[in-house]
């Protein structure tokens, strides 16, 4: 029997994804069906049995049980109704071999056919559960017990069997139903652990699949953010009192696009951006966005961050050295403009589907704005930003600029660290490399 375990389970697998049944649903309507197919293949020996020995009546019990399962089963894989198909097939294992014994005269004379009911509680463990095999194992005792006050208190009129022949069908019946619940939970516990191993797939698809989800979240948000996202909050937007603010544009950028082709672009763009972003990662900024051939970032939106504005400084300096060393395609050189500005900004999310994190305010404009005015390899400062830095960092001399809506406004060009802060920075390298040896 388990050598067509096949042909059925492609039969319930055709008909549970037409019908949308669940996979411990489809365990059980399998299980089910295998029980009947051994108690068929049982039946069909008593009905053989049975046949070669005269008792014509008890013949008729097995044939009457195959028809009634054969129905049962096609009714079952047309409808799928799992519970009158459970029910009804559980009650025929229960009541057919007490039924075939009362019909032949007693426990001996029927050596012991009765104890096939067995399947009907240990069929109803595997398919049902246990809680719900309790009553099924207590109808079995019930059947049992009525069956041997049967045999004490009334004399049946039975044809007599040889008791050679009995004690070999005692053997017979006692090794088949054991074979037979052997092979029930064996092939219930290989099924089991194959629905237990494609669930574990599939939960490991689905972490791989968030994970994977999480990450592209990541590069669009800032973790925090995205926390927020994930719990389903909406209208996401906080005021920072002290932000760094980034702008950096690649010089003549839509002339040299003109002279390369789109694949060219791209590739040049990103090969500068994906820098950008390892440098940001680096120093601890958060990328905001590109726009074109901007990249905007900004220090202070995380928790936590001390040292943003000297960060920012010095990441504006690895970028402007990274991108003098890179040459297009067209074999023209490159170079950034920078502007960085420091104050309030207003953060936020918006949009539903192709949402992005995007900042706001007046800081936002003016480091836009010392993007456009400093000059190609330069990177241009507002004031705030100049006091947070003037003491570690040098800049050229203070300039004028016209910025909208806030008229003439000083700017500096920031030219690099302080003589007195890389000495100290050296010194301090060569004491962490001291101590690393």
């Amino acid at each position: 029997m388990i050598a067509k375990e096949p042909s059925i389970s492609s039969i319930l697998s055709a008909n549970s994804a037409s019908r949308g049944i669940t996979p411990e649903e489809k365990l059980s309507g399998d299980m089910l069906i295998f029980s009947t197919a051994l108690m068929a293949f049982a039946s069909m020996l008593w009905l053989a049995i049975y046949w070669s020995f005269g008792l014509r009546f008890s013949t008729a019990i097995p044939l009457t049980y195959l028809l009634l399962s054969a129905g049962n089963m096609f009714l079952f894989i047309k409808t799928r109704k799992l519970a009158l198909f459970c029910v009804t097939q559980l009650t025929m294992f229960l009541f057919t071999p007490f039924i075939m014994q009362w019909s032949i005269g007693n426990f001996v004379n029927a050596s012991g056919v009765s104890l096939w009911a067995l399947l009907a509680p240990v069929g109803a463990i595997v398919i049902l559960g246990t809680r719900e095999s309790v009553p099924w194992f207590v109808a079995y005792i019930f059947m049992t017990a009525m069956s041997g006050m049967f045999d004490y208190v009334l004399q049946w009129d039975a044809k007599a069997v040889d008791m050679r022949t009995v004690a070999v069908f005692f053997v017979l019946n006692f090794v088949s139903i054991s074979a037979m619940v052997y092979v029930l939970l064996w092939y219930f516990s290989r099924e089991k652990l194959k629905l237990r191993s494609a669930v574990d797939a599939q939960t490991s698809e689905v972490k791989l699949e968030k994970e994977l989800s999480e990450r592209l979240l990541l590069n669009i948000l800032p973790e925090p953010i995205a926390d927020r996202l994930k719990r389903q909050e909406t209208n996401i937007a906080d005021g920072h009192a002290d932000v760094t603010v980034m702008f950096a544009d690649i010089v003549n950028f839509t002339h040299m696009s003109e002279e390369m082709s789109p694949n060219e672009t791209v590739q040049l763009l990103n090969n500068i951006f994906s820098e950008f972003d390892l440098l940001a990662e680096r120093y601890g900024i958060e990328k905001i966005k590109t726009i074109g051939d901007a990249y905007m970032a900004a220090g202070g939106l995380r928790s936590g961050d001390l040292q943003y504005v000297d960060a920012m400084a010095d990441m504006s300096q690895e970028m402007h050295s990274f991108v003098a060393r890179y040459t297009a395609s067209n074999g023209e050189k490159l170079a950034l403009r920078i502007g960085l500005a420091t104050g309030p900004v207003v953060a936020g999310v918006i949009g539903r589907r192709k949402f992005s994190y995007d900042l706001w305010g007046d800081t936002v404009n003016i480091a836009s704005r010392m993007s456009s005015e400093a000059q190609p390899g330069g990177t241009q400062v507002d004031t705030v930003t100049f006091r947070r830095l003037h003491n570690r960092y040098r800049f050229d001399s203070v300039q004028q600029i016209q910025v909208k809506g806030k008229g003439m406004m000083p700017v500096y060009t920031l030219l690099g660290r302080a003589a007195s802060v890389i000495e100290e920075d050296n010194v301090i390298h060569l004491q962490e490399s001291f101590q690393q040896r």
